[in-house]
């Protein structure tokens, strides 16, 4: 059985950092593709970044590009989210998600909160 777990998550001021972790299990992960996405309240998931995988290429979302960092450790199954120069804007439930490509995911992490505050 796949399953992915979050961390990282938590309060912090607009300008600080946090890195979140998603620990995949079940299954190796080093040929698909692991992605981040994010829900605010009220608002649809949006996607964040992503890691393609073999051929480890990376994507971002524009609001994000220069501030935040996708990385994997396939080794550990783990999938990693640096996240710089916070913004209010950036709070919201972060999910990890693993799939066969960059915009396809079946599997999905239960979340972690991220909250920054002006």
């Amino acid at each position: 059985q796949v399953q992915l777990v979050e961390s990282g998550g938590g309060l912090v001021q607009a300008g600080g950092s946090l890195r979140l972790s998603c620990a995949a299990s079940g299954r190796t992960f080093s040929r698909y593709a692991m992605g981040w996405f994010r829900q605010a309240p009220g608002k649809e998931r949006e996607f964040v970044a992503a890691d393609s995988g073999s051929i480890s290429n990376t994507y971002y979302r524009d609001s994000v590009k220069g501030r935040f960092t996708i990385s994997r450790d396939n080794a550990k199954n783990t999938v990693y989210l640096q996240m710089n120069s916070l913004k209010p804007e950036d709070t919201a439930v972060y999910y990890c998600a693993v799939g066969p490509g960059w915009r396809t995911y079946n599997y999905w992490g239960q979340g972690t909160q991220v909250t920054v505050s002006s």
